[in-house]
């Protein structure tokens, strides 16, 4: 973070010092809200939680070289006490992106949010020094905690915004005002919470509305719902897709003989070749949202292109490809699923099982609850069950209680029988199935929603594997 000293942000936040004998003392190390992370002259933001409360470790911090706490009660350190930590921490947020004047990016969609942040990031780190949101930390907590990361160096900082609600991201862009506004797709993720997708669209256009006349919203063409928010933004509208009529899109989109997407880059400056590191066809639409970001940010066609298909993972448990000795692949997509995000992962594990057959190899799809679908639940884990087998994969393992079993239903509805589905009870039933079937050029997709843990899954498959046995593609 800028250096400030504490008189400073108790100004900024509208806070009370206590315990604070020098109140010119400067903060200049990261705001975090773990006490195991403190380095010297952080702020330790202390939060009251269900189980822990931050406060208890305030004197911790502190001694761990922490400058001060922002706390909600007096803890016997110095201290800034105000109403609300949540709310002084996004003033704080603020007031900093203000000060640096950096170019903010802001993002959000039901799916693939945090794969393409992890792209732009990529790319703009290309250009200048960039900073954005570690995994998808992405709420009222998470995104000014990023944000307050920033340095004067930082020239662009790259947000996740994320919304259970109507307001949410409202509320967030209000903390970090952004200049490019990226809406990626409107889904089913939530629709629990929401009640519809309409609902959804409201509130994930929350954010080009909050553009200013001089900014950037970056819209998905091949969503009608996201392409009909530029009717509610002042900023220019840039399109991305493949709709003819994308500013920003791709053509041939075709799969490597892996799984792979490659296409053309198609921009108003140019077109360049690009094949991907990333699994899965629905890379594509992630890869140019994040070019038309990159775009507007001044890289040439070229340096996209070449950025693109350097590109990796940088968030765990998203399409994380991994060889085994013995030649089995675990896919380990299990940080988080909804509809959209579970089907894009089943047809990716289904391009790559076309080359493991021709070794012998099957596919098999680990799969357990997609939370927070409401009423719309039944159907969404049926339509999942069904495509595994219209897709052909070789074995679904439905892991887990009612949903799991309507994971097996759907697939047996369609055509499965005993051998190819199964229901199984937990993590460790599916661990116990695989290690006693699996065989050399099998792949195996793990995922479902993060409450099911099915991570777990994926790591017991790996556990045995020591570093530089295993092949991380």
């Amino acid at each position: 973070m800028i250096a400030l000293s504490l008189a400073e942000i108790a100004d900024i936040v509208g806070g009370q010092p206590h315990d604070m004998p020098d109140r010119s003392l400067i903060v200049t190390g990261p705001v975090v809200i773990d006490s195991r992370e403190v380095r010297q002259g952080s702020l330790f933001a202390a939060f009251a939680g269900e189980r822990v409360d931050g406060h208890d470790y305030a004197r911790r911090a502190v001694e761990a070289g922490a400058t001060a706490v922002l706390a909600s009660r007096p803890v016997g350190v110095p201290a800034i006490v105000v109403d609300d930590v949540v709310a002084a921490l996004g003033a704080l947020a603020r007031t900093v992106v203000e000060r640096l004047g950096t170019a903010v990016v802001a993002l959000t969609g039901s799916a693939g949010k945090t794969s393409t942040k992890d792209l732009i990031a990529q790319l703009l780190a290309h250009k200048a020094p960039t900073v954005w949101t570690p995994g998808s930390l992405n709420n009222e907590i998470g995104l000014p905690l990023t944000a307050l990361s920033a340095t004067a160096e930082t020239r662009h900082l790259v947000l996740e915004m994320g919304a259970r609600g109507v307001g949410h991201i409202r509320y967030l862009a209000e903390l970090t005002p952004p200049r490019i506004g990226l809406v990626l797709n409107v889904g089913t993720a939530h629709i629990g919470e929401f009640g519809s997708r309409e609902t959804i669209a409201r509130a994930k256009g929350e954010l080009v509305e909050a553009l200013p006349e001089d900014g950037v919203a970056v819209l998905n063409a091949d969503d009608p719902l996201v392409r009909a928010m530029s009717s509610r933004t002042r900023a220019r509208v840039v399109l991305f897709g493949e709709a003819a009529d994308a500013d920003v899109r791709g053509e041939n989109v075709r799969l490597t003989d892996d799984g792979r997407p490659a296409f053309a880059l198609h921009t108003p400056t140019g077109c360049s070749d690009v094949t991907l590191r990333l699994y899965g066809e629905h890379h594509v639409s992630n890869a140019l949202a994040a070019a038309a970001v990159a775009h507007e940010l001044g890289m040439s066609v070229t340096e996209i292109a070449e950025a693109l298909s350097e590109a990796g993972t940088l968030s765990r448990w998203r399409m994380e490809v991994t060889e085994r000795p013995d030649g089995v692949t675990v896919v380990n997509d299990a940080y988080n699923a909804n509809p959209e995000s579970m089907k894009a992962a089943l047809r990716a594990l289904a391009a790559m099982g076309r080359a493991a057959r021709a070794t012998g190899g099957r596919t098999w799809a680990v799969l357990g609850q997609m939370a927070e679908l409401g009423d719309a639940s039944l159907a969404e884990h049926d339509a999942v069950g069904r495509l595994a087998v219209r897709l052909n994969v070789s074995k679904l393992v439905a892991v887990g209680g009612q949903e799991a079993s309507w994971l097996q239903l759907g697939a047996y509805n369609e055509g499965s029988w005993g051998e190819e589905s199964v229901h199984v009870s937990d993590a460790q039933a599916a661990v116990d199935l695989l290690r006693s079937e699996l065989r050399p050029g099998d792949v195996v997709l793990v995922k479902a929603s993060r409450s099911v843990g099915l991570e777990k899954v994926a790591l017991a498959l790996l556990e045995n594997a020591t570093e530089g046995e295993v092949a991380v593609r």
